[in-house]
């Protein structure tokens, strides 16, 4: 097999890994070659994180930054004539999901020689760099939009990262970042592809939890699609690996409020559709323009799933309903939740088969939000 590397999918040009990188010479987002797969066997069964799957990973990390990020609970509810299974992961030491990227983008970044780096979040990101930045010994710098809650910026703050707040739009933090990394390293969650090789982690483990089977159905928040993409890529690598016998279907649920993905996927494109952005509970995954929707959008078409926009009402039903059951989560994955209903009145998804429901983070991140929509 030759060595992988980072590939622009758009053209298929390769680069190395080698050198700090965190877009093509384009200022386009590369993606890593695809990988092999891996067997029960290739699992480290002592390693009690998503470390455990290191032997799917592009590259060996001799040194990974570890705070037990992975192997986060698996808890089946009822939900209507539902039984959906909903896998909890505020319980990764940061609180979301992410977790599972930053350890593995970071500890690649560390290991080719980068110290310092610089990331722009309005939430989970920047908390979950920061944090597993701390731990790694590195420099965090985060940007973040002034209009971010206090409680957010303050977890950032207590990891030691350094904080600039910039006016305007979430985009514009962005766009700041990318002018200020030529000065520092710009480890995006959005355009650093081993981010992605970190989320992946979610499909290994999920295969495991159902005795190395692969679920008929996964539902999960979108925005940007690490989630979804990493989903995509594990099932996809076990799949190659025979370890699955197909692919489970991918549901992307966002706001109705901010749902690019379902316009475009709905009008059977991979291109932008025009839709209204208004302000959404959902905020993190209030993504105007994904930097990878075609690469989302067929990795749902591949898997036989699909998209579904929900409305405020919706969602904050789905919250209430959520904790009403002891799971206190975060608004944006509750899009997750309300998206069962919507699915199963539709024939999507069907009580006899298997869904796992992605809760990607706390709700002691939106506390205060969350106190007051569940009254």
């Amino acid at each position: 097999m030759p060595a992988a590397s980072y590939i622009d999918p758009r053209n298929g040009q390769l680069y190395p890994f080698d050198q700090p990188r965190w877009c093509s010479d384009e200022r386009t987002p590369l993606l890593v070659t695809p990988g092999t797969g891996i067997s029960r066997d290739d699992i480290e069964p002592r390693t009690r994180s998503l470390w455990r799957y290191r032997a799917a990973l592009p590259v060996a990390i001799a040194k990974p930054i570890m705070l037990g990020e992975g192997c986060t609970p698996l808890v089946q509810q009822d939900w209507g004539d539902l039984r959906p299974f909903f896998k909890l992961e505020w319980f990764n030491p940061t609180g979301s999901f992410k977790d599972r990227g930053s350890a593995v983008m970071l500890s690649f970044l560390r290991q080719i020689g980068v110290d310092a780096i610089l990331e722009d979040s309005s939430g989970n990101g920047g908390s979950s760099m920061a944090g597993l930045g701390a731990a790694g010994g590195m420099r965090v710098k985060i940007l973040a939009p002034a209009s971010t809650s206090l409680a957010k910026i303050a977890q950032v703050r207590a990891y030691g990262a350094t904080v600039q707040l910039v006016e305007g739009p979430r985009e514009e933090s962005e766009a700041e970042a990318i002018r200020q990394s030529s000065q520092m390293f710009y480890a995006s969650h959005n355009w650093q592809p081993f981010f992605l090789e970190g989320t992946k982690s979610l499909a290994y483990e999920i295969w495991e939890d159902f005795g190395f089977r692969a679920p008929d159905n996964v539902i999960m928040p979108v925005g940007a699609g690490s989630s979804l993409l990493g989903c995509a890529f594990g099932f996809r690598e076990l799949l190659k690996a025979g370890q699955i016998a197909k692919l489970p279907r991918l549901f992307a649920a966002q706001p109705l409020n901010c749902s690019p993905i379902d316009a475009s996927f709905q009008a059977g494109a991979d291109t932008p559709v025009a839709r209204e952005v208004q302000k959404t509970i959902a905020e993190g995954t209030a993504i105007k323009n994904p930097l990878r929707l075609r690469e989302i959008i067929a990795a749902l078409r591949e898997s036989g799933g699909g998209t579904i926009a929900l409305t405020e009402d919706e969602i904050v039903a789905a919250l209430r309903r959520l904790a009403r059951q002891g799971l206190f989560a975060e608004p944006t994955c509750a899009s997750a939740a309300a998206a069962l209903d919507k699915l199963s009145a539709a024939g999507a998804i069907k009580a006899s088969e298997t869904t796992v429901v992605i809760l990607t983070g706390t709700g002691l991140k939106a506390a205060t939000t969350v106190a007051d929509l569940v009254q």
